[in-house]
Order: C-alpha cells, then structure tokens, then sequence
C-alpha cells in the first residue's frame, strides 16, 4: 500500500526487453541498502517490485519489471532512457498517511485536456496549475468532487467533476518535487480511482441487483 506522497523522482538509465515483459533500471536517491530484493516500490503510481539494487560510477539505482498486463494498461511500454518517474516506497504500519490509500493498482490512463497555469498576488510562491482531464468510461462514476485521485502516482483532491471530465489544481509545491510540472495538454497520466469510490459503487450495485 501507498499514500500518494512521492518522496523521489527518479530516473529510468537503462531498458531493456520488449513485447511482454520489460525490465527498467531507475537511478533514485534511495539508498539501495534500505531496499530489499521484493520490495514494492510505486513508479509514477505503478506498484512495481524490485528484482534488483545497487550503486555503480556513483549512482544508485534499482531494477523492476514490467509483465503484459501492466504494459497493456500503462505508459510504461512507452519508458525509455530518460524518463522521469514518480517515486513512493510503501508504507509501514504507523507512517504518517498524509495523501490517502492507493494500492499502486493502476485503472487506465486519464488524459489531460487542458493545464491552465495560475500565478497568485504573492508571485514569489510561484504558479499553481489546473488540469482538466477526460476519464475513460465507465470509470468516469467513480470521480466526485471533494474526493480523492491518484494520478501518476500522486494523491490529489477532485475539484469539479463533469460528466467524463474532472478537473485538480496542483500548489507549486507539488509542480516542483514531482512530474507534474512537465505535464501538458495532450499527455496521458496513469489514473488510480479511489478504493472507497470504488467498494461503495460495487455496494450500490449489489443493493439495487437484490
């Protein structure tokens, strides 16, 4: 399990494989002595485990792997040396959850529509941005103003929602220690509904079957 908080952005330094699996090497500060062989580790929301680490020419790094199914319903089919990634070790029982629960689970790609960048009084603190995305259908029931979204990895507050769009808007903060200050118009984002979101339409459904 996750939170939605990244800690690192890390760096893909070499891929290899294709077709039905791929292995990534990521350069990340993570100290690789605190990593153990099958650990999770979220990438830009993907809950992918670690199958090696280590620190070579005074990098540190570690290895994934990616299967069909991931590269079926992820960009990561579409990684290569170069890109940058989110990065969240999983929680430990009493870490503080200061995003909300994410599984690491990805649902399908949201693509942003429009990012409207928002520069407040006080300019110093730097633009907070608006993203509109569209959701594919049907998933588009699980999003609801006030609630929670895990896009590429990261935890975020719904803003407005309509029909299969919804917009969040990202402080500068979160523009700076993550991707997102790179995204634009155009580009497609690993989405992750909300667990509650989810078990409570399956609840409604199974109330209104019988």
């Amino acid at each position: 399990m996750f939170t939605g908080i990244v800690t690192d952005i890390g760096e893909i330094i070499a891929a290899e494989g294709e077709g039905k699996l791929r292995r990534f090497r990521i350069g990340s500060a993570y100290d690789p002595a605190t990593i153990a062989i099958g650990a999770s580790i979220a990438c830009s929301g993907i809950c992918l485990t670690v199958v090696a680490r280590g620190e070579s020419e005074g990098r540190r790094w570690f290895d994934v792997e990616t299967a069909a199914e991931t590269l079926r319903l992820t960009a990561a089919g579409q990684w290569q040396v170069g890109t940058r990634l989110n990065l969240e070790r999983a929680m430990r029982l009493g870490d503080e959850l200061g995003g909300h629960l994410v599984t690491g689970h990805v649902d399908a790609l949201a693509e942003i529509v429009t990012r409207e960048d928002v520069t407040p009084d006080e300019a110093n603190w730097g633009a907070t941005a608006r993203f509109t995305l569209r959701v594919p259908a049907p998933l588009h029931r699980f999003i609801a103003a006030k609630g929670s979204v895990t896009l590429d990895g990261v935890s975020l507050t719904v803003n407005s929602v309509e029909e299969d769009r919804f917009t969040v808007l990202l402080i500068p903060h979160t523009l700076k220690v993550t991707t997102w200050g790179a995204r634009q118009a155009g580009d497609k984002v690993h989405l992750e509904v909300d667990m509650m979101a989810r078990y409570a339409a399956r609840l409604a459904e199974t109330l209104k079957q019988g």
